[in-house]
């Protein structure tokens, strides 16, 4: 499930966006993340576990029972596992878009360590904060504060594959199924792990054997700047272009070798793609699509002029989890049935 790739690393604030969850001042989502195995020392007992974490082992004791939740990604996982009663406490925004009402119920009785984002994305927390909640387990890796530091404080921290800082390999619907694997190991849910794969497995042959015959289209998946600015686009790297590919669509811009870049309208214009899906944290989907449609020359795109465009929020797509199964469904919701 490895891939080597060469990698382009996009600048902080880009990587930010890769993450698509939060990113805390001090305690942010750095990024990497699991291909777990089980220890060999273990014995007869599923514990101790170890996880090979961005290059470093991390090794939990027994099943996490008193976690700290730096990032949404890893909800929806949590939540089919049945372990999401294992969060003590969370910090950040969990939008209630991406989940039915029991979750959304389940993550409202869960202590909050802060919720706003500033305006610039960060979580404004201290490591003392987090450090007092007593974590058997962190998942999202702060951002400024190394590994180690909370490693001598004997806490393990977890965070997503895809975006350890040392760079990962282009994304696949399999790194889905590698994280399910890996929390079903961490909290000894493994048959219920290996059942929830089949099940994402399924629902992704079934979008692919649907668009199967259909001709292909031309997509981008981008995140607008809402007001004006920057626009960014998902090149093969990232969980867009596999997404877009078992739906049906060429990437246009699936022949860049990084995750999240910048874009001119200019390009993207000239790419002229068939549908464009926009990706947002939170907050007015109108407003992220108004955020293309009032660029300087957007009425050129044949997206914009023909309404062929969706607006999902960023989990969705990335990291990849269930939820760009879900996302995948989404885009062939939408787009599977026009020609």
């Amino acid at each position: 499930m490895n891939r080597q790739h060469r990698r382009h690393r996009p600048h902080s604030r880009l990587r930010r966006l890769a993450c698509g969850t939060l990113v805390l001042s001090l305690l942010g989502s750095a990024c990497g993340a699991p291909g777990a195995r089980q220890d060999s020392a273990s014995g007869s007992g599923h514990y101790p576990v170890t996880i090979t974490n961005c290059g470093a082992d991390v090794t939990v004791d027994a099943r996490p029972e008193r976690v700290v939740l730096l990032e949404s990604s890893p909800v929806s996982t949590l939540r089919a596992l049945d372990v999401l009663d294992a969060v003590a406490v969370r910090a950040g925004a969990f939008p209630a878009g991406y989940y039915d009402d029991e979750t959304n119920a389940a993550i409202r009785s869960i202590p909050s360590l802060g919720e706003e984002l500033d305006t610039s994305g960060h979580l404004q927390l201290s490591v003392e904060l987090v450090v007092a909640q007593r974590p058997d387990l962190v998942l999202g890796l702060p951002d400024g504060v190394p590994r180690e530091a909370l490693a001598e404080l004997g806490i393990p921290v977890l965070v997503h594959p895809t975006l350890c800082p040392t760079g990962a390999d282009a994304t696949t619907f399999d790194d889905v199924a590698d994280q399910v694997t890996t929390y079903g190991r961490l909290f000894d849910r493994e048959d219920r792990a290996a059942e929830l794969v089949d099940s994402l497995r399924r629902r992704v042959t079934a979008v692919e054997q649907a668009v199967q015959n259909r001709p292909r289209r031309t997509a981008a998946v981008l995140y607008p700047t809402i007001g004006g600015g920057t626009v960014y686009a998902y090149g093969n790297e990232s969980m867009a272009h596999p997404q877009l590919d078992s739906a049906g669509f060429t990437n246009v811009y699936g022949d860049v070798e990084e995750r999240v870049f910048e874009v001119t309208v200019e390009d993207l214009i000239a790419k002229d793609p068939d549908v464009l899906v926009l990706l947002h944290t939170d907050g007015d989907p109108d407003a992220v699509e108004d955020a293309v449609a009032e660029l300087p020359g957007a009425d050129a795109l044949r997206a914009v002029r023909h309404d062929a465009i969706l607006v999902q929020l960023f989990n969705f797509t990335e990291p990849p989890t269930p939820l760009s199964v879900t996302g995948l469904e989404r885009i062939h919701e939408r787009f599977g049935g026009e020609s």
